[in-house]
């Protein structure tokens, strides 16, 4: 009996034990709780309180902006710099390509500004050097300004030439072929008609007298009977037998200035071209249309006055080169009188034709008013 009272005793004590333990467990647990909650409040209180004295909270977001700023400007030089390593790689592939110094070129002096020729004054203020106005039925002289200087005559060479071609009764319809022999090696001008475009003598005639177009007028020339040679040689005879007295010719393009003439020699070749229908058609053509394998090109009048309704164009031919300045001869009907206008060595690229306007302006209002108009003697003095 005393084994069993042993081992309840023992329970009993085990029981005891744990019995303690829960109570003791149960007693601590709020207290550790409140503890807890004590330390928490004290660290928002130390938390409180270190922000209201410590204003090192503003200094660091002033500390932050600058921080930010500062990058911000580190970016931006790093960005600067990259943009000029950029442009430096850039400067050092553009700089494997030659680079040209450009130096203002002032445009050459004509011939006639040159001689002076610009300093004779005229009651019309032209802009041309060279200028003469004629009746071309009674030959009587209207305007006259220089008229007997010799210049250089530029593309107004192709009205010969046109004249030639058509007095020579070549077939118009024969094919011929620009060739190397036709590209400009004086002036190297630009030219629509390519090495080895193939058109008619009448179209090649048709774009020389219409648009000066110089490698037709150059083909023209070259395919003359008896070649190039024998055509300049023409061309100066027939010259001589039209009263041309001055007149010298050396190509037939005008794009060299040693193709020389006056405006007296320039209105007879006026008044005899002005006699040929297909000169007349062909130099107040407005435009014209060309062929060419696969291509259509249009070329127009360099003459613009063509496609005004305020004139009567019976013949015209426009040219320019540096030595010549911009020239300009008509044929044109003005108040019911034919007209022979010669203007030369004009100064600016629309001047020759103001200066058009201007003399048939002066006409007009002459024959309304019933006055003379002035002559050689009169604008000599004025």
């Amino acid at each position: 009996m005393q084994a069993p009272h042993r081992i309840a005793a023992r329970f009993s004590r085990v029981v005891h034990a744990l019995a303690f333990v829960a109570i003791s467990l149960s007693v601590a647990a709020p207290n550790v709780h409140a503890a807890e909650k004590k330390k928490a409040v004290a660290a928002k209180k130390q938390a409180a309180s270190s922000g209201a004295k410590r204003p090192v909270a503003k200094s660091s977001v002033k500390q932050t902006r600058k921080v930010a700023a500062s990058s911000k400007r580190e970016t931006a030089v790093v960005s600067a710099k990259a943009a000029r390593g950029k442009n430096s790689r850039l400067v050092a592939r553009s700089a494997k390509a030659p680079v040209r110094a450009v130096a203002y070129t002032p445009a050459p002096q004509s011939f006639g500004q040159l001689a002076g020729l610009h300093d004779v004054q005229d009651p019309l203020a032209l802009q041309s050097s060279v200028a003469l106005v004629i009746d071309q039925d009674t030959h009587e002289v209207l305007l006259s300004k220089n008229e007997g200087a010799v210049l250089p005559i530029a593309s107004l060479t192709k009205l010969m030439t046109g004249l030639l071609i058509s007095e020579a009764r070549l077939d118009m319809n024969e094919m011929i072929t620009i060739t190397q022999d036709d590209v400009d090696t004086e002036k190297f001008s630009r030219s629509r008609l390519s090495v080895g475009t193939t058109l008619s003598r009448g179209e090649l005639m048709h774009l020389a007298l219409m648009s000066s177009e110089n490698r037709a007028a150059h083909a023209l020339g070259r395919t003359y009977p008896g070649g190039m040679d024998a055509f300049v040689a023409r061309m100066n005879t027939k010259a001589r037998q039209i009263g041309m007295l001055s007149t010298r010719y050396v190509e037939p393009t005008g794009l060299s200035s040693a193709n020389q003439a006056s405006a007296r020699d320039l209105a007879q070749l006026v008044s005899v071209a002005h006699n040929d229908p297909l000169l007349r058609e062909l130099t107040t053509s407005p435009s014209y249309e060309v062929d060419v394998g696969s291509r259509t090109l249009q070329f127009n009048n360099t003459n613009r006055l063509v496609r005004n309704p305020l004139w009567d164009i019976g013949l015209q031919k426009t040219g320019f080169i540096n030595e010549a300045g911009r020239c300009l001869v008509m044929q044109a009907q003005v108040s019911g009188r034919k007209l022979i206008m010669v203007f030369l060595d004009s100064a600016g690229k629309f001047s020759r034709l103001a200066d058009a306007e201007r003399v048939r302006s002066w006409v007009e209002s002459s024959a309304h008013a019933g006055s003379h108009l002035l002559t050689r003697a009169d604008i000599g003095r004025h």
